[in-house]
């Protein structure tokens, strides 16, 4: 297998030496600055930098807001009405999907790598990657990281500042430092 199978597989993986992967991100990483360097105003260019950065996306039916970064972008679905704003990075060594009409704040992390604890294998470049899964209709607020393999339900909303680390179900509000539910969202709650 090569290393981009292995990371693919969420098996461990060279992602520090590997010359292929290295490539790849190097190559999305200048197009995502290219993004970030153009005017809100140049939609067209705007958006056709974005369906290099973002194969798998339909990018008229989204909105991302500069600046914005990711490490391969070939792992990103993103649901028509979703909104990033500034300074959100998808490091999308697995896949990194985001339903419909979700709303994500600024200065946000959705992190799919996981490094070995012993710091030799760590030296070594090795990690290895868990997908992370947005539902539809989620807000997620400002300064929020969300780590390997963590599920989000419809209908939830993530505290401001929150650290995310284990799954949050459906239409819940939470929030924290780890993240943790605070209450069900009803229909009560929606009409207030």
């Amino acid at each position: 297998m090569t290393e981009k199978e292995k990371m693919l597989a969420g098996q461990w993986y060279d992602a520090n030496f590997d010359a292929s992967l290295i490539e790849e991100r190097a190559i999305v990483k200048d197009l995502c600055t290219e993004f970030n360097l153009t005017r809100m105003q140049e939609l067209i260019r705007r958006r056709k930098i974005l369906r290099e950065i973002l194969p798998n996306v339909d990018v008229e039916a989204v909105e991302i807001l500069s600046p914005f970064m990711v490490d391969y972008g070939y792992n990103i679905y993103l649901g028509a009405g979703t909104f990033l704003n500034h300074n959100c990075y998808l490091m999308d060594c697995v896949e990194i999907r985001l339903g419909k009409k979700v709303f994500v704040g600024p200065n946000c992390g959705f992190y799919t790598a996981i490094h070995p604890i012993d710091f030799v294998k760590r030296a070594e470049g090795l990690e290895r990657a868990e997908p992370i899964i947005i539902a539809d209709d989620v807000w997620i607020g400002g300064d929020v990281t969300i780590l390997p393999g963590v599920k989000i339900g419809r209908g939830s909303v993530i505290g401001a500042k929150s650290l995310v680390t284990k799954d949050i179900p459906e239409n819940v509000m939470a929030f924290g430092n780890p993240c943790r539910v605070v209450k069900k969202i009803g229909l009560e709650t929606l009409l207030v």
